[in-house]
């Protein structure tokens, strides 16, 4: 009898204190639902904004008590590249735009340094491009490739803008040492950029298969499309990078053209721009690089940051001329007589 009694009591209590419990979390989801409602989510916490209605596209915006906003984004029936539609029908193809599509619009740290470093150097990528009679979409591919970074380096010793290898480098005319690596020069990476992709289109005459072939190799792709009897990259089956990697560059381009249509609204003030450049021919060996730069009115941290190509403090000039770029943008120039105080 007693044994029971104090099992009532004990299940009482339980249910007096889930229930206490209970009134609580509603005191307090209530509170937090009206300061959502009002703006006031804390000093730290950004108010809650809706998504403009009027952009075609706009994502489905997602609010919670605690004013965290999710969206999905609509997967069209096809996208284009280069000119060329390439219909989503196929749930495979969907499913992998639809992922890349999310990742990087979700990404958002990550994407807008993207299209902050992109007004830096897409005009000067895609002048290269259509000099160079390439599709000006594959302006995008250094994006998923480095992030628009000039040090980027793979575990591979990849290096620079797009990502190249030594050997591959050298193959397309860079010049690769101690003192000069042209991998990290945003122009001339380009120019070699542009060498591999017109050899890749005159392999496999359709640029798709160029893009892909970008990530594999030119010989792993080929060896792909013979073991699987294909000549379309969509029929491949691939290892997961390669198999996410055109569809990377597309959502990539997606978002770059129309940012605000994935939730992007960055000030142009705030995207990153190229300073005025006085071009230094150099035909004879400098010792030192640190004396060059300041003869130039600039330090040497300004110097390496628009000529990444240097790799060491002095520049041997034996057969080669170098251009090297000197910033005019007056916050940059090197002022001597500022001391650092000890």
């Amino acid at each position: 009898m007693l044994n029971n009694i104090k099992t009532q009591v004990a299940i009482q209590s339980v249910l007096i204190i889930g229930l206490l419990i209970y009134i609580g979390w509603q005191e307090f989801a209530g509170s937090q639902r009206e300061n959502v409602k009002l703006g006031n989510v804390g000093e730290d916490e950004p108010s809650v904004t809706t998504a403009p209605k009027n952009l075609e596209g706009t994502p489905e915006v997602i609010m919670t008590p605690a004013g965290y906003k999710a969206f999905t984004v609509p997967i069209p029936q096809q996208v284009n590249f280069v000119g060329e539609t390439i219909s989503l029908q196929e749930p495979d193809l969907r499913e992998r735009l639809d992922r890349e599509i999310h990742v990087n619009a979700n990404w958002h740290s990550n994407t807008i340094l993207m299209i902050k470093r992109a007004q830096r150097w897409l005009p000067t990528i895609e002048k290269i491009l259509e000099e160079n009679d390439v599709p000006t979409d594959f302006k995008y591919l250094p994006i998923i490739e480095s992030g628009l970074v000039e040090h980027a380096r793979s575990p591979k010793d990849a290096v620079g803008f797009w990502q190249l290898l030594k050997g591959t480098a050298k193959d397309f005319g860079l010049e690769v040492n101690k003192e000069v690596d042209e991998r990290y020069d945003p122009v001339k990476s380009t120019e070699a950029a542009c060498k591999y992709l017109k050899k890749a289109h005159a392999k496999f005459g359709n640029w798709v298969n160029v893009a892909a072939s970008y990530n594999i190799g030119m010989r792993g792709f080929e060896r792909r499309l013979e073991e699987q009897k294909i000549n379309s990259y969509f029929d491949m089956l691939l290892n997961e990078e390669t198999a996410r990697y055109f569809f990377r560059l597309v959502a990539m381009k997606m978002i770059m053209e129309n940012p605000e249509a994935y939730g992007f609204y960055i000030d142009p003030q705030e995207r990153y721009y190229q300073p005025e450049f006085k071009v230094v021919t150099v035909t004879e060996t400098i010792d030192d690089l640190v004396e060059f730069a300041h003869t130039h009115g600039v330090s040497y941290k300004i110097l390496k940051r628009y000529n990444p190509w240097l790799r060491k403090p002095e520049l041997t000039v034996k057969r080669n001329t170098y251009q090297i770029l000197i910033s005019q943008d007056p916050t940059e120039q090197y002022n001597p007589t500022v001391q650092v105080s000890d």
